[in-house]
C-alpha cells in the first residue's frame, strides 16, 4: 500500500509499504481523508522519537471486522490504544495507560496510508450530516472539548486563547459555546478577522497587554508558554495545549510565588465533538486550507509546515 513515513531523519512517500496485520480486537479501515496536524510537524523535528507511518486525524470506511454490522460504515477513531487491564485503565484513565500505543505518534502506524488497523472499541460511527472533510476535525474538536474537562470555565470568566492557528482557532470556536468573556490573540490579521466574523473578540499580539484568570496556550511554540505566564493573573490557570519537540526554560519560582496552575490538556471526548459538528454548533469547513491527493503527500506536508497555513487534508480516494 501507499504510506507516508518518517524514518527519523526525513519524510518518505512509499509505494509497496506492508499492509497492517489485523488482530482479533481490531478492524481494518480504508482511510479516505486525513488531516496533517502540528503534532505531525513536531514529530518530524524529533518529538516523541517516533518513526513509522504518521497521521492520527482521519476518517475512513471499515473494510474488515468480526462485527459485520459495521463493515462498510464511515468511522473516525480515538487515537489512544490502551491495554484495558492496568490500574489506569481500570480507574477510567485509559488515555494515560502505561502500556498504550498512540496512532501515528507512539508504537503504532498512523493514518497516512491506504489502510490502518485500530481497536474496534476506538471507533465512532459518523452520522450522514457530517462530510468526509469535516469528519477529519473530530479528533481535534474532541481535544478542544478536553479543555473544559480539565478546568471549569464559568460564563463570567475572562479567558484568553494564545495562538490563531488551526488549534487556537478551533479551541476558540468550542470555548465560545460556554459564553465566557473570550479573546483570541494571534499574529495573523486575516485569521483573527475570521474569528471576529463569528463573534469572537480578537487581538494582535502587539496590541494585547491585558491579563486574564485563564490562559489557553495554543501557539505551538515554546515562547507561547512564556507569553501565557506573563498574561495570567496571580492564582490564575494556564491550560497548555501545545506540544513541541524543543525544551522550555521556566522560572518555576514565579509559578510558586504567583500561585499559578499549569494544566496539561490532550485528547478529549469524541461524542460531543461529533454532536457539535452534526448540529453545526462548531463550524470547520472554512478552516480547510487545501486538499492534496495522497500521491502529493510530501507537498501537502510542506504546505502544512507553512506559518500561514490552516488545516491541510490528504485525500486517499
Amino acid at each position: 500500500m501507499r504510506a507516508l513515513i518518517f524514518d527519523g531523519k526525513k519524510l518518505q512517500f512509499k509505494k509497496g509499504y506492508p499492509e497492517p496485520v489485523l488482530k482479533d480486537d481490531e478492524v481494518l479501515i480504508r482511510v479516505c481523508k486525513a488531516g496533517i496536524c502540528n503534532t505531525d510537524v513536531e514529530i518530524k523535528k524529533g518529538y516523541m522519537g517516533y518513526t513509522g507511518v504518521l497521521g492520527h486525524e482521519f476518517m475512513g470506511v471499515v473494510e474488515e471486522s468480526l462485527n459485520k454490522e459495521i463493515v462498510g460504515k464511515r468511522v473516525v477513531s480515538e487515537i489512544n490504544c490502551p491495554c484495558g487491564i492496568c490500574d489506569y485503565c481500570l480507574s477510567g484513565l485509559s488515555n494515560h495507560c502505561t502500556n498504550r500505543s498512540v496512532i501515528g505518534i507512539f508504537k503504532k502506524d498512523g493514518a497516512f496510508a491506504d489502510y490502518i488497523t485500530v481497536p474496534e472499541k476506538n471507533l465512532h460511527l459518523l452520522p450522514d450530516e457530517i462530510s468526509d472533510e469535516d469528519a477529519v476535525f473530530v479528533e481535534l474538536i474532541a481535544a478542544c472539548f478536553n479543555v473544559s474537562e480539565r478546568v471549569h470555565i464559568k460564563p463570567g470568566d475572562r479567558v484568553v486563547i494564545l495562538g490563531d492557528g488551526k488549534l487556537g482557532t478551533l479551541v476558540a470556536r468550542v470555548i465560545r459555546l460556554l459564553c465566557c468573556d473570550l479573546t483570541l490573540v494571534g499574529l495573523d490579521l486575516l485569521k483573527l478577522e475570521r474569528a471576529s466574523s463569528l463573534g469572537i473578540k480578537s487581538k494582535l499580539v502587539k496590541d494585547f497587554n491585558e491579563k486574564a484568570s485563564i490562559i489557553i496556550e495554543c501557539t505551538g511554540t515554546p515562547e507561547g508558554l512564556m507569553t501565557a505566564k506573563n498574561s495570567v493573573k496571580p492564582t490564575g490557570k494556564i491550560i497548555q495545549k501545545s506540544t513541541f519537540a524543543s525544551s522550555v526554560n521556566m522560572n518555576i519560582s514565579s509559578y510558586v510565588v504567583d500561585e499559578i496552575e499549569l494544566i496539561g490538556s490532550r485528547c478529549g471526548p469524541f461524542s460531543p465533538a461529533i454532536r457539535a459538528l452534526q448540529s453545526k454548533l462548531v463550524k470547520v469547513d472554512d478552516l480547510v486550507d487545501s486538499v492534496y491527493p495522497f500521491d502529493d503527500a510530501i507537498k501537502g506536508f510542506e504546505r502544512a509546515e507553512s506559518k500561514d497555513s490552516m488545516k491541510v487534508i490528504l485525500d486517499m480516494t
